[in-house]
């Protein structure tokens, strides 16, 4: 009996790695792979820190974009020289949420007549952008602007420029998460910019916080 008891526990521990491990790996092998979004409305802090709410965003990342500096830094962009703007890269899940509707909730999460910065932080490195990473990508984000501008809700011109994505260099570790880390530094800071009270002036009960 002790003989027959020790085969079935093995035949119990060995039929998982056999059969159920496999199936894992197929679900893996057929589960989409992710897209990648990139997005600019002022500080990145901040962009980081509304995405991350976003139901299927699997993962942002805060960095620069758009210039032509090699390998930027945070001083380097304090200048207003490098062309670059602060941005969010935001790996997201297309069967849970998607482009279209990523680029619905830029709308209302950022100042889109601002062209000159975003709330209390003025520059260039601060302007509202959209970094499209493919065709399709660039032909959604235009419709939507189009049709946003063509609405009426905003008496002037849609500010935010639609751009093709280049090479999009990651802010250094302490300007990741830092609404996390720093949580008393980043909501004095979000509070002190003005940042909901101008979603709220802009959108009304649309605004996005």
């Amino acid at each position: 009996m002790t003989r027959l008891r020790t085969i079935a526990a093995l035949a119990m521990a060995i039929l998982p790695v056999i059969f159920i491990a496999p199936l894992k790996a197929m679900e893996r092998m057929d589960a989409p792979p992710l897209a990648v979004a990139i997005f600019a409305a002022g500080c990145f802090w901040c962009v980081q820190r509304d995405f991350d709410k976003v139901d299927g965003v699997i993962a942002t990342t805060t960095g620069y974009i758009g210039g032509s500096t090699p390998n930027p830094t945070y001083d380097d962009l304090a200048t207003g020289d490098t062309g670059h703007a602060e941005a969010v890269r935001v790996a997201f899940d297309p069967a849970r949420v998607s482009y279209r509707e990523l680029i619905d909730y830029y709308w209302r999460h950022t100042d889109v007549i601002g062209g000159n910065g975003q709330f209390c932080d003025r520059g260039n490195q601060y302007r509202p952008a959209i970094f499209t990473t493919s065709p399709e990508q660039q032909m959604i984000a235009e419709e939507s602007k189009s049709s946003l501008q063509k609405s009426n809700r905003f008496k002037r011109r849609i500010a935010v420029e639609i751009t093709p994505a280049k090479t999009f260099t990651p802010a250094e570790d302490e300007h990741q998460s830092f609404y996390k880390k720093n949580p008393i530094h980043y909501w004095f800071y979000r509070y002190g910019c003005g940042r909901d009270a101008r979603l709220e002036q802009l959108w009304g009960a649309d605004a996005g916080h």
